[in-house]
Order: C-alpha cells, then structure tokens, then sequence
C-alpha cells in the first residue's frame, strides 16, 4: 500500500510503499479518508516525544477519519507501530461512527488539539463547576483558539488569552478573548497579565507554552490578593520543557499544578468525551480551520507554514 513513511529519526516523511497492516484479534481494516498532520506527529516522528517507539521507518499519525469495511465513517487512532494513520489502509480497534453531516476533514483536524483543552475544562466543570474565569497561556496557536472556543461552549464566562502576534491576537478576540500579548520579558509579561486579571485569580489555567511564560503567569497569580482556588493545567512546553514554581505561590493559596495528556488520562472518559467533542464540531459549535492535501502530497503538507492546520486525505 501506499503511505507517508519516515525513513530514519529527523527525517520528513515521503510518500512510498509501505507493508500492509497486519489484523490481529480485535483489529479490523479501515480506510484513510482524513487524517491531520499534528504537532505531537512531529515530535513523534522524530523520536523526541517521550511516546515515541524509536522503530524506523515508520508511518505517522496518531488519528484518522476512516471508512470501513461498511462505508460507515469513522473517527479512529491509537494504531500499533510502526503503522500510523498515514496510509491507505490501518488496523484499528477503535472507532467512533461520526455523527450526520460531520466534515471528516474538521474532524481529523479539530479532535486533537481541541480535547487537549476540552479534558481539562470538562475535568474542572464536573469537579468544581464551571470556571467564571479560564486564562489560556499560548492563545494564538490552533489548539489555543479551539480552547477559547472550548470554554465559551462550556459556558465560561470571561477567557483571558496570552499570546504573541497583533494579528493573531484580534483573531483570537474575534472568538471570545481578552487578550495579552506578551514579549519574553519575564517581568513586563507578569506585569501584563497581572493586569489582565484586574485583581482576581482565575479558576483555571491551561498552558500551551510552559518555560518563561508559565514563570510570569506564575508571579501574576503570586501577587493577586486573596485565597481563591486556581487550577493550573500544563498541556504543551513550546517554549521550553522547564519552568521554576515560586514556592511562595503553592503556600499563598490553594493552587493545584497538574500536567493533561494521553498518560494522564482516564481513557474511558478520554473517549466519551472524544465523542461528545466529535459532536461538537459536527454541530458548529467550534470552527476548525484546516487545509487538505492528498496523502501523495506530503511532502508539501509537511512543510506548510503555521497556520492552517494540514490535513491529509485519500487520493
């Protein structure tokens, strides 16, 4: 069959032939119809994620829209190495049927980014409430806008984004958000969102960007007045995978630190939220902007700016 196949660590992928997957018990055939090309694909490819198998080669992709054996769509992932979800056909054991009307294409692109923050608000809403205020550190990427979209649709009423960029920033009030940029001064950032937050800690905090970004959000939270509860959720580490804790800041307040991903998870909530949240861009309820490429264009996919995120479809 043909696949986008990762030769060695660090290399892109290139469109070739690849073994067909093999079925073992539980497993059924299904074929690719969407599947988007992720930041964790990236960092799993290149055998940087602490997921990553170090088999070579390999195909990429975490999930997929597919289309079994029935013609019923699916959405899918979680595929046993050193198959991905970047071919003609996988072996899969999971499958969510989509709903009517769903677009493949929004789903393979949405689904990732958008549960990395759909988890822990729906965590937080069901343990504590729904917040009255979310701040959200790294707004600007696809998986920060799907998370002011995220807690809109869950009914927060005030969202604070952080990010960089004057043209990403009106995008992103354009969905919801009173935003901050930020600068990488450490001190004028802190300073920048302690403002933002006028003198009240938010219920939730969920970052994108950890490293210096977090330290700031951390000396804003330290100097708001009072005790209220924040939780703080790291999801991502772009700018880098340290940040220091002020210890001042777990002894002030009651402060949670806590990290959200596919380890952390409760996998049996992770997938009925995965299909509350398929339904959810089915219904509109969240836009997710994306770009398709046939899976023989990969190489062209691979290599597309930020942006749009890209996504691969069957040729």
């Amino acid at each position: 069959m043909k696949a986008a196949v990762v030769k060695t660590a660090g290399a892109a992928p290139e469109y070739r032939d690849f073994p067909e997957p093999r079925v073992g018990q539980g497993l059924q055939i299904v074929d690719l119809v969407a599947s988007a090309i992720h930041p964790i694909v990236r960092h799993k490819a290149s055998g940087e994620h602490y997921s990553s198998t170090g088999q070579y080669p390999l195909v990429p992709g975490v999930d997929a829209v597919a289309r079994t054996a029935d013609g019923t769509l699916v959405y899918t992932g979680e595929i046993q190495a050193p198959w991905g979800t970047y071919a003609e056909r996988m072996a899969v054991a999971m499958t969510l049927p989509l709903p009517d009307g769903a677009d493949p294409v929004a789903v393979a692109a949405g689904v990732n980014p958008g549960m990395s923050s759909w988890m822990p608000l729906t965590t937080h809403a069901e343990e504590h409430g729904v917040p009255d205020t979310v701040l959200i550190l790294g707004v600007t990427g696809a998986a920060g806008g799907l998370a002011v979209q995220n807690a809109r649709a869950l009914g927060v009423r005030r969202v604070i984004g952080v990010g960089r960029g004057v043209d990403d920033l009106k995008r992103v009030a354009g969905l919801g958000a009173e935003t901050v940029e930020i600068t990488g001064d450490r001190d004028a950032d802190a300073a920048a969102i302690g403002a933002a937050l006028d003198g009240k800690a938010p219920e939730l905090v969920v970052d994108f960007l950890w490293g210096g970004a977090a330290e700031s959000a951390f000396q804003a939270l330290a100097d708001v007045p009072g005790t209220a509860a924040t939780s703080y959720v790291e999801i991502g580490s772009v700018i880098s995978e340290q940040a220091a804790v002020p210890a001042s800041l777990l002894r002030s307040r009651p402060f949670r630190l806590s990290g959200s991903g596919i380890g952390s998870f409760d996998m049996r909530r992770y997938f009925t939220q995965v299909a509350v949240y398929v339904q959810l861009i089915a219904d509109g309820k969240v836009d997710v902007d994306a770009q398709a490429y046939p899976l023989s264009r990969i190489s062209e996919a691979w290599a597309a700016p930020a942006g749009r995120r890209p996504v691969l479809i069957a040729d």
